[in-house]
């Protein structure tokens, strides 16, 4: 029967096997069996005892594993580790002595310790390094001191990450907003500290993305980071980071970031390996870490709607092919979204610096990014520095939506099955009676749509936006698919328009890419209205939305400050003028609320 610490070593064997390295006894080792060679129980000098394993990188030792039993604590093994390190027989080839890489393991845990970071400090990772990782921070050198310590050696030949982001140069201030500014000192002073995680929280519309790749730029080209994983919570925005960062030019030579870096748009489940940034939606990594191909469909569906759709969310196990130390950073944006379930196990999954992006953080999100909030811009700040714009409200108030209402017994009413949308009349042989939640889900009451609809238009001229005769660029939130259909068909009768005037665009808009329909509704004259549930609500830059339309409430405070921001955004007169061509200047927006919303209590859950 194997004994629990039998068992963990069997694990760490694996781990280490599926990391590229070769397990061997010490009794017959053979250090050339490939570039990272591991022994077991090996002899220290004397009053060290035995190392669990040597770690060989290139024919030298470079670093211990300390194995413990399933369950045992590992920060306080992290003394032993380091004694071990100095323990290397003298006439043993090593890279550098104390030997700089240990790690501490149970087989489910793992602990990891670079003796040459300036300041060492152990971290968690989801298992180990591959030998060419290794390989590539040890200095080479033709005098390799045999008696420096890791922090010295670290100082004087940078080959670590940590000791890089201590060195940048000044920061150039062109083209940035103050706010921006801040926003990379602080970030930088937080990665020269070796915090782990920084939370950036910046109004919509106050240049999240520029400000990212300002940083992203600094840390590839004077931090040398290798590779940066920029994380997107849907296709689209995938696409929009991806042009923001063709149009980037180095304020420092002159060059767009695409010419002088590869930038991966990643859209199958091939990594470019040449790439140094790689943008991708969370949930393609996730399948690519399974294994599993992503549709179309999955990788434009919001992060919270594919949870629907994996159900039960599935642990990630190693990935040889996507080895932990594949990206040196990871920005995550909307990152309020991304931090639970399934989608926290990806960020986890990389030894990576991680960075957080929202305008709307709660709670969790201070919670995951160990509350190292380097940067707090709000809505109200960025109004006030003419980033953002504000907003006025405007209620529509209908019966059923404030009270509900009641089909007698003995009417007939429309049934319609939700799968197949096959309608039939029946007669109710009971009151029936439903409350405002029912409403547009359960119960759908045209009329009511209708009377909304038909409130919006006749105000629209008069107390909305007085004095305008062409319809303002219109965003109306529904509840479901469903319900955006429904209204698409009554605002086109109320209106008297057609097809073009207004458009539904969510993931089951056919025949049309959702993204085109996007572009369009942003840079063309139709659609003037468009409806959607929630594939604009995050993140997607459509600066003429002068209108934002609830028809559905919302109890998230993240998620309805995310939907509210979809109108905050500042635009040129001249912009638009050119897809509203009464407009003059875009000094505010008006929010339409139709079902009470902004007076609702909203929850961070």
């Amino acid at each position: 029967m194997p004994t629990p610490e039998d068992q963990a070593r069997e694990h760490i064997d694996q781990a280490l096997e599926r990391a590229g390295w070769r397990v061997q006894d010490y009794k017959s080792a053979n250090l050339h069996a490939g570039r990272g060679v591991v022994l077991r129980n090996f002899p220290l000098v004397s009053g060290h005892g035995f190392a669990d394993y040597l770690l060989y990188v290139d024919g030298k030792a470079a670093g211990i594993i300390e194995a413990k039993k399933e369950g045992v604590t590992l920060i306080g093994v992290e003394v032993q580790a380091e004694k071990y390190s100095k323990g290397l027989p003298t006439d043993l080839p090593a890279s550098i002595r104390p030997l700089p890489f240990l790690y501490q393991s149970t087989g489910v845990e793992t602990r990891f310790t670079n003796g040459l970071d300036p300041q060492p400090r152990s971290r968690p990772v989801f298992s180990f390094h591959r030998p060419d990782t290794l390989a590539a921070l040890i200095p080479q050198r033709s005098e390799a001191p045999q008696e420096l310590h890791g922090a010295s050696l670290a100082a004087e030949t940078a080959t670590t990450l940590c000791a890089r982001l201590r060195t940048l140069p000044p920061l150039s201030t062109a083209g940035l907003w103050p706010a921006q500014i801040t926003a990379i000192t602080n970030l930088e002073k937080s990665l020269a500290q070796d915090r782990p995680r920084a939370l950036i929280q910046m109004a919509t519309g106050s240049g999240k993305t520029f400000t990212a790749i300002n940083f992203i730029y600094r840390l590839i080209k004077f931090g040398g980071a290798r590779r940066v994983l920029f994380l997107v919570d849907r296709g689209n925005l995938g696409d929009q980071t991806l042009k923001e960062f063709q149009q980037y030019v180095s304020p420092y030579n002159n060059f767009k970031f695409t010419e002088e870096f590869i930038v991966q748009r990643l859209a199958g489940n091939t990594l470019d390996t040449t790439a140094r940034v790689c943008i991708s939606t969370i949930q393609r990594m996730y399948s690519m870490l399974k294994g599993r191909e992503l549709s179309d469909e999955h990788e434009e569906a919001s992060v919270s709607g594919l949870e629907r759709v994996f159900k039960q969310p599935e642990p990630i196990d190693y990935n040889p092919a996507i080895p932990i130390e594949t990206f040196d950073i990871i920005v995550t944006d909307e990152c309020h979204r991304s931090i639970y379930n399934l989608w926290a196990q990806v960020l986890e999954y990389f030894d990576a610096h991680l960075i957080g992006l929202t305008a709307t953080p709660n709670k969790q999100t201070f919670g995951f990014f160990n509350q190292n909030l380097v940067m707090e811009y709000n809505h109200e700040q960025a109004v006030a520095d003419g980033v953002n714009v504000n907003y006025d409200v405007y209620r529509i108030r209908t019966a059923i939506t404030a009270a509900g209402s009641k089909v007698d017994a003995g009417f007939y009413v429309e049934k319609r099955d939700r799968e197949t949308r096959a309608t039939r009349w029946e007669r109710l042989s009971d009151d029936f009676t439903y409350d405002p939640d029912q409403l547009d889900r359960d119960v759908v009451a045209p009329d009511q749509i209708r009377t909304i609809v038909k409130a919006f238009k006749d105000k629209l001229f008069t107390e909305i936006f007085p004095g305008r005769s062409e319809v303002p660029k219109t965003l109306i939130f529904a509840k479901d698919d469903a319900h955006a259909e429904n209204i698409v068909e009554i605002v086109r009768e109320e209106f008297g328009k057609g097809n073009e005037f207004a458009q539904k665009i969510t993931y089951r808009t056919t025949g049309v890419n959702p993204k085109d329909l996007i572009k369009t509704f942003r840079n063309s004259y139709h659609p003037r209205i468009a409806v959607t549930v929630d594939m604009i609500a995050t993140g997607t830059d459509i600066k003429p939305v002068e209108i934002v339309v609830f028809m559905r409430a919302v109890k998230s405070r993240t998620f309805f400050e995310q939907m509210k921001g979809r109108g905050v955004r500042i635009i040129k007169p001249d912009d638009l003028k050119a897809v509203t061509p009464d407009a003059t200047t875009k000094d505010h927006f008006v929010i339409v609320d139709a079902v009470g919303v902004c007076e609702q209590d909203k929850t961070d859950a």
